[in-house]
């Protein structure tokens, strides 16, 4: 299989064919703008409700709002039972790919309802009733979703711990949620290995003291290794689970019964537990899934490549895909175990016809090569999506051409753990997207960039300068987040009060529009650098610095500087085919680039070439680390990289 560049162009359409057959089409903007209310209300009317709503939204007590007030619905049987009751029952819902080679299994719909009442049941008889909550800290296993969707049932709330996370973490998190029941497994893999996650658990709990709410900690067997135990308190899933009933009926709960809760690891300070209600996220959710990735439930294979301990592991693995009726792939591993060969061998064998993943992920493929890609049958699929940051439009380009053939539309979804699911992105049927821009809000969402004042921006001229602003929601929407659990202050002031006389949600992201009004995202606030008194993105930095044929993936942050408030500091890895050129020649190269491409005031004041960036196991550039780096301050909390040791190759290089 052989590819070639087309000449890069400045937008992309959909092709006849597939907007002929698109789920949305321009008709869902004309809906949401003339009645925005009445439209969400028939995105709602998409689930199936107990008891039905008598108003769509209750503002009244802005910030804290009601969607579909009075209307009652269980989660979980919207999104497993009754696609059963459809006859569906027989619909793999999962295809479950674990990282040791040939560990795979497929569930249907009806297996998954048969698993999801067996969790429920056993939950129940270990006394969690609905309002209480379960933490789960768990790696990518069928049971960790099934964990998720038992609580739904219930109308008990999960917190869904990373497993890449500390005991420490892991302690705050239930310590401030005051969980009931953890569920974990005896340990997980890494890179083919199999290491330990109970005794984590064992360590978190036990730091709790006397305040201790854990009455039980719920293991899946894994991988086998020896466990700790304390008797009394842990149980196997598998002896408590499995011989439990197949037989439960859910009841039916308020649409603001509280669904979970996901905390944010700010760089400092206590975590931030993200609470999301159950009608409202659900509705959205479900909404966007249809829509942005133009589900086809009968013929489609979805796959996204993000973890469950992620808000798009709740609404893009869980919630939004089974409450559509999806068949996906889910994977436990890593995309290079046990090679670089793993995720294109998964699209093969399955035939993937959608597939959702990270930009940092587009560019560790793009450094690995696409001979990669084209040693395999990627035919089957139609749609990409992109999710986690602003994805740089050399990666949009490559990820088009390298997986789609230079002809699969990709969404490129902007939206956070606050918001719940995706808020601007392209319909794919739509819009001809210009890469590295999440285009426009979706129907029913409304939002805008202003000034410092509140005053909104305008596009820029096509050759001229486009300021750029802060991203704000300035009317509410239905999967929003209802609060920070057992804070509220705490919650006005982080998201209400940058622009409390406005009424609008702050996203804490930077944003300009391009000249024929799309939004580009241009990440968070404080990744904004001023340099000289000029506002100057990382992101933008960033993409120039990969638009370089040499550099394989970059990361850019703002340092202190005497002369000019901040300083730009770079840190890049090479492709393999430029490591032989000098490193001063290579320096002044990528400094030219940047300067074409963006200003010469936007040049580093330092690049840095490194074998590795320091990631999350999500692949998430720590960024507050290389700030770190560059201002010479001792590190930061490093429990939640992948590899610690990396610091030690980026010292150095340096």
């Amino acid at each position: 299989m052989t590819q070639t560049y087309s000449e890069p162009r400045a937008s992309y359409a959909p092709s006849d064919d597939f907007a002929a057959q698109a789920n949305g089409t321009v008709e869902l903007y004309r809906q949401a703008e003339d009645d925005r209310l009445e439209f969400w209300s028939q995105q709602a009317d998409r689930l199936a409700w107990a008891t039905p709503f008598t108003e769509v939204l209750d503002w009244s007590n802005a910030p804290f709002a009601k969607w579909f007030v009075g209307g009652r619905l269980n989660v979980a049987y919207n999104c497993v039972d009754r696609h059963v009751e459809a006859g569906n029952g027989d619909r793999v819902a999962i295809h479950w790919v674990g990282e040791p080679v040939d560990d795979a299994r497929s569930i249907t719909y009806a297996e998954l309802q048969d698993e999801v009442c067996r969790a429920a049941n056993a939950l129940t008889d270990l006394g969690v009733v609905a309002g209480d909550r379960v933490a789960i800290y768990m790696p990518m296993v069928p049971e960790a979703i099934v964990a998720m969707l038992a609580c739904a049932r219930l109308g008990a709330m999960h917190s869904v711990v990373f497993a890449g996370f500390s005991a420490s973490a892991l302690r705050a998190r239930i310590e401030d949620a005051q969980t009931k029941v953890v569920v974990t497994t005896d340990g997980q893999y890494r890179r083919g290995q199999a290491v330990p996650l109970k005794p984590a658990v064992d360590d978190a709990v036990a730091g709790l003291g006397e305040t201790n709410p854990v009455e039980h900690v719920l293991v899946v067997r894994r991988t086998g290794i020896d466990t700790p135990w304390t008797e009394g308190r842990d149980l196997w899933w598998d002896e408590v689970v499995d011989s439990a009933s197949t037989e439960h009926t859910p009841d039916a709960f308020d649409a603001e019964q509280p669904l979970f809760l996901l905390y944010t690891s700010g760089t400092t300070g206590k975590p931030k537990g993200i609470v999301h209600t159950s009608g409202g996220y659900l509705t959205q959710a479900s909404y966007t899934h249809h829509y942005v990735f133009d589900l086809k439930p009968e013929r489609d294979v979805y796959w996204c490549t993000a973890d469950i301990g992620w808000v798009t592991g709740h609404s893009y693995i869980v919630y939004g895909p089974l409450s559509n009726g999806a068949t996906q792939v889910v994977y436990e591993g890593t995309p290079a175990s046990p090679d670089e060969h793993r995720h294109f061998q998964i699209i093969e064998k399955y035939g993937v016809t959608i597939y959702y993943t990270a930009p940092t992920l587009v560019r560790t493929f793009m450094k690995w090569g696409r001979e990669i890609a084209f040693a395999h049958d990627l035919s089957s699929l139609r749609l990409l999506g992109s999710v986690g940051e602003p994805i740089n439009p050399e990666a949009w380009r490559w990820y088009r051409l390298v997986f789609g053939g230079d002809a699969t539309p990709i969404v490129d979804t902007w939206w956070q753990t606050e918001t719940g699911a995706a808020m601007i992105a392209p319909l794919p049927g739509v819009t001809a997207c210009k890469p590295g821009s999440a285009m426009g809000a979706l129907p029913g969402i409304s939002a805008k960039i202003v000034d410092d004042d509140g005053n909104q921006l305008e596009p820029g001229t096509e050759h001229g300068e486009q300021p750029s602003g802060y991203l704000v929601l300035d009317k509410p929407w239905p999967a929003m987040l209802r609060g920070i659990w057992g804070d509220p202050e705490r919650f006005k002031e982080t998201y209400w009060s940058r622009f409390a006389e406005q009424g609008w949600y702050f996203a804490g992201d930077g944003a300009r529009y391009g000249h024929d009004g799309e939004i580009w995202v241009l990440g968070r606030i404080d990744d904004v650098m001023n340099v000289s008194g000029h506002r100057i993105s990382t992101a933008e930095v960033e993409s120039a610095l990969v638009g370089h044929a040499g550099v394989a993936e970059a990361a850019v942050v703002g340092a202190s500087d005497e002369s000019t408030g901040q300083a730009i500091c770079a840190f890049v890895i090479l492709k393999a085919h430029h490591t032989d050129l000098s490193h001063e020649q290579m320096v002044e190269e990528l400094r030219a680039e940047v300067a074409k491409e963006i200003s010469p005031i936007a040049k580093p004041r330092e690049i840095h070439v490194v074998p590795e960036l320091p990631k999350t196991r999500s692949g998430k550039i720590m960024r507050r680390l290389l700030r770190d780096v560059a201002e010479g301050r001792e590190l930061g909390d490093t429990s939640t990289l992948m590899d610690p040791g990396v610091f030690e190759a980026i010292r150095a290089a340096r």
